[in-house]
């Protein structure tokens, strides 16, 4: 079996495991344990904090153990935590220190993965191969998020369980892996000139930026979306499917992005992505009925994949594909998990303060999207600036 094919099942089968455990924790946390929205918030903080430390390790991990023995090893210490959840299932301790657990091990797993995936390949390839690699993982979130619900609704510890069971066709997938990818030397001939990489260095921090905002507004929308339903009259065993219509519409995006090349290099997409963001995002919180939640699960998943999808390209060809470059994008979306629901948890503090929900979620989010939104630009005015020689090469975005 070729190693690319290999690459590929090993997303969709970590996907779907994780999907069971993450995604589905906040309906589990909901309908097993009683959490709130604050205790489901809070949960999501923790899982983005501790995946941003555990990106923000994976290259020095790397370095020292190699990239094949770090990845087997994440995959047993996963194992042990699927089990470990199962059999301490029902208890709140239980879910919390799992979901901080598998955050730290996801932040040191996807930058190996990415690194192996995109290693030694000239930048056209490279675009092929995170568009498979963003398909597969996408379409394994949607089809986990179709059998949460039955699976919560017959037997909730059942998720840690299935997530266990099929966790050594992981261990199988990578075992003919090389000890380290081999990239692409830095004066390669493939290797895209100096004149694009600075132009798509500006496009990598502003989809990065832009990505970073919206992975905040995504782990807020995950944690509250189970209570958004179920004020809607929508039953667990249901609910999970209708919030996988986020995930299937940045399936879609994954899709055109890999099918469409004429975005490399360009800005107006992400500019596009940016508005649509924000304006699916406020669709879901407090949409009036189910079809208007619904409609804005579709535009924010549309604008999620194509920011996710660009900055991981751009990071890849920029960095040549090193753990680095996968590192510094996982840290990125750690981080965002973190920092969203932080801004949840003040908008509701001040829902009290302000007598209403929207005005308080606007108050505790808007500063933190109005941040996002300018550094997102930033980088593409002053690669415009420079372009016209306003700056000079020196003072190019970091």
């Amino acid at each position: 079996m070729r190693r690319s094919v290999r690459l590929i099942l090993f997303t969709f089968i970590e996907n779907f495991a994780l999907t069971l455990v993450l995604r589905s924790a906040y309906f589990y946390g909901r309908e097993t344990l009683g959490f709130s929205d604050i205790e489901n918030l809070l949960m999501a903080m923790a899982f983005g904090a501790t995946m941003a430390v555990g990106a923000l390790c994976s290259h020095r991990l790397s370095q020292r153990l190699k990239e094949k023995k770090q990845l087997v090893g994440i995959l047993w210490c996963q194992f042990i935590l699927y089990m470990g959840m199962f059999f301490g299932a029902g208890l709140a301790a239980t879910l919390m220190v799992g979901l901080a657990g598998l955050g730290f091990l996801c932040g040191l797993k996807w930058p190996v993965v990415e690194s192996y995936l995109g290693a030694g390949q000239e930048a056209p390839a490279t675009a092929k191969a995170i568009g498979r690699f963003s398909i597969s993982g996408a379409t394994a979130i949607l089809l986990a998020m179709l059998v949460a619900g039955p699976i919560i609704a017959a037997w909730s510890a059942g998720l840690f369980l299935t997530a266990a069971v099929i966790a050594p066709v992981s261990l199988y997938l990578v075992a003919p892996l090389p000890r380290r990818p081999a990239h692409l030397p830095d004066d390669h001939p493939t290797r895209p000139p100096a004149g694009q990489v600075l132009r798509y260095r500006a496009l990598m921090n502003s989809s990065r930026w832009l990505m970073l905002g919206n992975q905040a507004m995504t782990a807020i929308l995950v944690a509250l979306v189970p209570h958004v339903l179920h004020n809607l009259g929508r039953h667990v065993s249901e609910a999970t499917a209708l919030s996988g219509v986020l995930d299937a519409a940045k399936l879609a995006a994954f899709i055109l992005m890999g099918a469409w090349g004429a975005w490399h290099g360009r800005s107006g997409l992400l500019l596009a992505a940016m508005a649509a963001a924000m304006a699916g995002f406020f669709m879901v919180l407090f949409g009036p009925n189910l079809a208007v939640v619904l409609a804005g699960e579709a535009l924010f998943g549309l604008a999620v994949g194509v920011t996710y999808y660009a900055a991981l390209y751009y990071a890849i060809v920029v960095k040549n594909a090193s753990v680095d470059a996968g590192g510094g994008h996982e840290a990125l979306i750690g981080a965002a998990g973190a920092i969203g629901p932080a801004a949840g948890l003040a908008g509701i503090a001040l829902a009290d303060v302000l007598g209403s929900r929207v005005l308080a979620t606007v108050a505790g989010v808007g500063p933190m999207l109005a941040f996002f939104a300018w550094r997102g630009s930033w980088p593409l005015v002053r690669d415009r600036l420079r372009s016209r020689g306003k700056i000079t090469t020196a003072d190019k975005p970091k």
